[in-house]
């Protein structure tokens, strides 16, 4: 690392508690909004002298370059991007900072044995309703900046820091850069989920849509409370939800011996799936009386470049052709709706700003860092398809995310300062900093 470096990474050790402290204050926040949380996000960027801007958006509203969701799928209401804009002092690359205020809903909290809003700290972790997921990415971006201005140094490109929705489709960032907002590169502040800290680096994410059948059948000709005597003239629709799961199966075997990705293969040995996750009919309680229809659902996961609508058409010539097979859904298709899509990215190995993150990594962790694969639909992909700009992400090591339906949601406190020095060290790679504050 330069001596321009050294000097903000030094200033990070000493500020390690001023830096928990405000991760403290955002899960506080927590419990009493989202508006309370980029309220204190919006005053921190302003104390280090950064612009803020308040971009007041709907979901439901931002047109997606290449991607959908269903309407009742997408968070409603209006949302708030909260940006901190530090001017650069000109020559240098600008870069936007971003990462998501908002968790998952509020709920079980009994489940948890960490008060969820205390911000408890034990053997080195800090629990937390949302800290990982994406608190922890919203300070860093916050404190690293704040590094920077402590130290007397500036950066030759713009930094924008974006405090932005994400969940349930909020759509923040997409929101962000439809309205005008740009840069040349971009970082993803937030935990891995993996939970291998920043020995991960996110520049490769799958695409994935989600779909959802209906498949009627038909109930036998009685008032007969119980079917099971007549069953013989009945069309059960769970025999017919198997015609179409069957069709499914082998075309996920056939696209898994057709496609393929080199990081993917790597990592799990396959690049797309296809599963069925749900099927519902009736009623657990009544076996011996059938239902006039069945729902399934579920997903296909499909590496970056390759076109989300091509996938979609293969899987809706694949519930055709088995439907036009048998003689019942033949005259009673099945009613297949796309839920969501989502495109797949990726950032070249090769790319300056891979490199640049790969070497802070080293330099703050001691560890080489590796580009985890295997995070479906990341937020990297926004950037990087609705305008074309660089984007990679990071973050520190965490556990028990909300997300994935585990308590006592958690990030480790070293790393989390680590994380910090990581991205004011990006900062200063790839923005450069004013040689005259050097």
């Amino acid at each position: 690392m330069s001596g321009v470096d050294a000097r903000v990474l030094a200033l990070a050790d000493g500020h390690a508690k001023a830096a928990v402290d405000f991760l403290l204050e955002l899960v506080r926040a927590v419990e009493h909004g989202e508006d309370r949380v980029q309220d204190l996000v919006a005053k921190r960027l302003a104390a280090a002298g950064c612009t803020i801007e308040n971009q007041r958006y709907n979901p439901k509203t931002v047109v997606l370059k290449d991607e959908f969701a269903d309407a009742q799928v997408v968070a409603d209401g209006d949302r708030v991007n909260v940006i901190g804009r530090l001017a650069g002092t000109g020559g240098g690359r600008s870069l936007i900072l971003f990462a998501h205020p908002d968790g998952e809903p509020i709920q079980r909290l009994e489940t948890w044995s960490k008060p969820p809003f205390k911000g408890v700290q034990e053997n080195g972790r800090l629990y937390g309703w949302g800290v990982a997921d994406d608190l922890a990415g919203v300070a860093s971006g916050v404190i690293a900046i704040e590094l920077l201005v402590k130290a007397g140094l500036k950066p030759k490109g713009e930094v924008l820091m974006a405090s932005s929705p994400s969940k349930r489709h909020a759509r923040g960032v997409v929101a962000l850069l439809q309205h005008g907002y740009n840069a040349d590169g971009a970082v993803y502040l937030h935990p891995a989920e993996s939970g291998a800290g920043m020995r991960d680096i996110k520049a490769f994410c799958s695409g994935q849509a989600e779909f959802h059948i209906a498949i009627d059948g038909q109930l036998p000709d009685t008032n007969e409370p119980n079917h099971t005597v007549f069953y013989h003239r009945s069309v059960n629709p769970i025999d017919k939800a198997m015609v179409i799961h069957r069709a499914l199966v082998e075309l996920g075997e056939a696209r898994a011996k057709r496609v393929h990705h080199p990081l993917l293969e790597a990592a799990v040995g396959r690049s797309t799936n296809i599963q069925v996750s749900r099927i519902r009919c009736g009623e657990m309680s009544r076996y011996a009386r059938l239902q006039p229809n069945c729902e399934m659902g579920g997903a296909v996961s499909f590496p970056a470049g390759e076109r989300p609508e091509a996938v979609r058409a293969e899987i809706e010539a694949a519930v055709a052709a088995a439907a036009k097979a048998d003689p019942w859904l033949r005259d009673h298709p099945p009613r297949l709706k796309w839920l969501s899509s989502i495109i797949g990215a990726e950032v070249s190995l090769d790319h300056p700003l891979y490199k640049i993150v790969e070497s802070a990594v080293i330099a703050c962790t001691g560890t080489e860092p590796h580009v985890n694969a295997l995070h479906t639909i990341s937020d990297i992909r926004n950037p990087i398809i609705q305008k074309g700009i660089p984007t990679v992400a990071f973050g520190c090591k965490s556990g028990d995310l909300t997300q994935a339906g585990q308590v006592n949601e958690w990030i480790d406190v070293d790393d989390y300062v680590r994380m910090i020095k990581v991205t004011a060290a990006t900062i200063a790679g790839w923005c450069g900093l004013d040689a005259s504050r050097t």
